[in-house]
């Protein structure tokens, strides 16, 4: 099998491919500003069979000299996705042939499959890049006191794969983190957060992260952020304002939760955003 099995976008001289790590649980409880009932009523009006299954996309950017990742998924912590490395070998991708993790945040169901059960890297030669904010985050004691119980462990999961990649990481703050690519501060899920815009002769793409979490609510409703936000109203006004760049710009987006398609352009129609998947290459 090879990359063609998967969805997979042209992009100038990149080639972008969604490769699937599973799903992880989610209530719809977790979401603010809409009523549950009202929440699962849109997600069976999108067709999702399992309203509180949020599947979670990593990316392979590969161009003439570059073999890049963005995310590493969840690993199967907490029981949640842990198919990226088995959906990498049907692709016929060798782990070792990665040079470059892109992070857009350090959260479990990103970082998880970056590491092994005994700490190891499982992207033995790939340089990891990580916004400044995040790392600091993160290995901040003061930080970790504040946190709840569920959250000490996010920070632990964090802690376990900056060490792990401790010689191979670097931050930035923004900008040009590789030839054609820039790194865009989205703040409000982490502080953080990051999506990455691709450019390359004229054509773009922008993988935002974690704009969406269930992408058939929060693009038709903006407002609606989930109890993983940090700052809940800083990413519903992040979500909003890239929402009105992505669908004036007619820019292509891809998310790590945007759906196991990958890719979509956002509509706006009688007053509100939609989704629209885009088609495969």
């Amino acid at each position: 099998m090879s990359l063609s099995f998967f969805p997979s976008q042209l992009v100038g001289d990149f080639t972008i491919t969604a490769i699937s790590d599973g799903y992880l649980s989610a209530s719809l409880d977790f979401l603010s500003n809409i009523a549950p009932a009202e929440a699962a009523s849109m997600q069976g009006a999108a067709g999702q069979a399992v309203p509180d299954a949020v599947h979670i996309n990593c990316y392979i950017v590969r161009s003439a000299n570059r073999s890049i990742l963005i995310d590493g998924g969840a690993g199967g912590v907490k029981q949640w996705g842990g198919r990226l490395h088995d959906n990498l070998l049907l692709a016929g991708i060798d782990p070792a042939s990665i040079d470059t993790i892109l992070l857009t945040h350090a959260h479990p169901d990103h970082v998880g499959g970056l590491v092994g059960p005994a700490g190891q890297r499982r992207f033995p030669k790939a340089q990891l890049l990580v916004h400044q904010h995040e790392v600091a985050f993160w290995n901040d004691d003061a930080n970790l006191s504040r946190a709840s119980a569920r959250a000490k462990g996010n920070f632990a999961m964090a802690r376990r794969v900056f060490d792990a990649y401790r010689g191979q990481l670097r931050t930035f703050l923004g900008g040009t983190v590789l030839p054609g690519i820039q790194a865009m501060p989205l703040l409000g899920h982490t502080p953080g957060h990051t999506g990455y815009l691709l450019e390359s002769h004229a054509q773009s793409l922008l993988v935002w992260g974690d704009i969406v979490h269930f992408p058939h609510i929060q693009i038709e409703r903006p407002d609606v952020s989930i109890a993983f936000d940090q700052d809940p109203a800083m990413a519903a006004t992040t979500r909003s304002r890239l929402l009105d760049m992505a669908c004036s710009e007619k820019l292509l987006v891809a998310g790590m939760h945007l759906g196991e398609l990958g890719f979509a352009r956002i509509r706006h129609t009688s007053g509100t955003y939609g989704l629209q998947y885009e088609t495969l290459v």
